[in-house]
């Protein structure tokens, strides 16, 4: 018998649960995955409102399971089309057992908002390795996100693109020497508007996003920039840092995705074309780096960089997010349930887009704060601010 190490296509290929399966993160991990060949696989993919896409996602991939969390959804969707060799489960239950089966290995979770944060927590406590892509899951708990990862032995590896290029970067040099750490914003499709103009903005206007494609909550925050804000809040919990250590500049061609400086002055970035797929795939074979399917830089065609300071008076989101990141304790919860409700109603038309923020802060001002709440104190909250965001005026 040869004692050699077994070859990468001799190695079982890792099980991977897809949460969120059926949004722009979920897809460009199936398309990962695809590119990645034998070495990782889908072990199951989850949805809960876009169950024909999940079904149709389930033909194309054949995981062992497709996890559909609304039973009520779930009943009406034709299902008969599975393959076979996948089974059908339904509710939240399923979902979290789907995080924690002893042959998962890795967790993508990009469910969209505080909804996430459940199944999140329960691929934390089970020790898996965590490919990020729920900001708001450390928005609203990172504390004890980060406590119980640190018991448990769970990785969090980022797939947002600022926090893995800041993840990137970091391994340039020691813990003890990052001095801060910069953000990049594209500046939404605003960045020049006046306060008179950002009173106009319309639905549809919020909704198209120069550089990146996204679903409609992201994009509306990247509009604001509360998506920025809650980077923020998301970096002070992920990477231990103080919020003084923690920037944010505009640029517009989003392809420094965020960099690093360190204490003799060296600065250290992350570049790629806008493409999700490098960070999720990334997220997926740290510390390896494999070909990649994401874009790559035409270096003969030249170009520019172009940064600029973030305006306080212009994204009055950002002031919020450091001022929660500074606070912590059940200021997270509050701020991002508001600011999941306030787009909820500029969505639907009930709330113009220049009161979503305001809206936020009034919420955020107005809450009983506590400095060390449990679990149950933030899901309280969380319902409570959203509440308030309905009665707003």
């Amino acid at each position: 018998m040869s004692d050699s190490a077994p070859s990468a296509s001799q190695l079982a290929p890792k099980q991977v649960a897809v949460l969120g399966a059926t949004g722009s993160i979920g897809q460009s991990t199936l398309d990962v995955l695809a590119h990645l060949g034998d070495r990782f696989t889908a072990h199951s993919l989850t949805g809960h409102t876009k169950l024909e896409r999940l079904a149709r996602l389930a033909q194309q991939v054949r995981p062992r399971f497709v996890v559909a969390t609304s039973p009520e959804l779930a009943a009406a969707q034709d299902w008969s089309d599975l393959p076979a060799g996948t089974e059908l489960r339904v509710g939240r239950q399923a979902l979290l057992e789907s995080v924690t089966a002893l042959d998962v290995d890795i967790v993508l979770a990009a469910i969209v908002g505080r909804a996430g944060l459940e199944s999140t927590l329960a691929a934390i406590d089970a020790g898996k390795r965590v490919a990020l892509a729920n900001k708001e899951t450390l928005v609203v708990a990172g504390p004890l996100v980060m406590e119980r990862a640190a018991e448990s032995g769970a990785e969090l590896i980022p797939v947002d693109s600022e926090h893995s290029a800041i993840f990137q970067a970091m391994q340039a040099g020691r813990r003890a020497e990052l001095e801060r750490v910069v953000l990049t914003a594209s500046g939404g499709p605003f960045r020049h508007h006046t306060p008179d103009q950002l009173r106009q903005v319309t639905v549809e206007e919020a909704l198209r996003h120069p550089t990146w494609e996204m679903g409609k909550k992201i994009t509306v925050d990247s509009a604001t920039m509360m998506n920025k804000a809650l980077e923020i809040i998301e970096a002070r919990w992920l990477f231990d840092l103080s919020p003084d250590q923690i920037d944010v500049v505009i640029h517009p061609t989003s392809v420094i995705h965020s960099f690093v400086e360190f204490t003799d002055g060296s600065v250290m970035a992350q570049l790629s074309p806008p493409d999700m797929r490098l960070p999720i795939q990334y997220a997926l074979t740290y510390p390896e780096r494999l070909p990649s399917p994401a874009a790559r830089f035409d270096w003969s065609k030249g170009g520019t960089f172009e940064l600029e300071p973030a305006d306080p008076d212009r994204f009055p989101a950002l002031e919020l997010g450091t001022q929660v990141a500074r606070r912590g304790g059940t200021a997270g919860a509050v701020l991002n349930a508001a600011n999941e409700a306030a787009v909820t109603r500029f969505l639907a038309g009930s709330l113009h887009f220049h009161q979503i923020v305001p809206a936020c802060r009034s919420v955020l001002t107005h809450h009983t704060f506590d400095a060390h709440p449990t679990l149950e104190d933030l899901i309280r909250l969380d319902q409570w601010a959203r509440q308030e965001i309905q009665t707003w005026k």
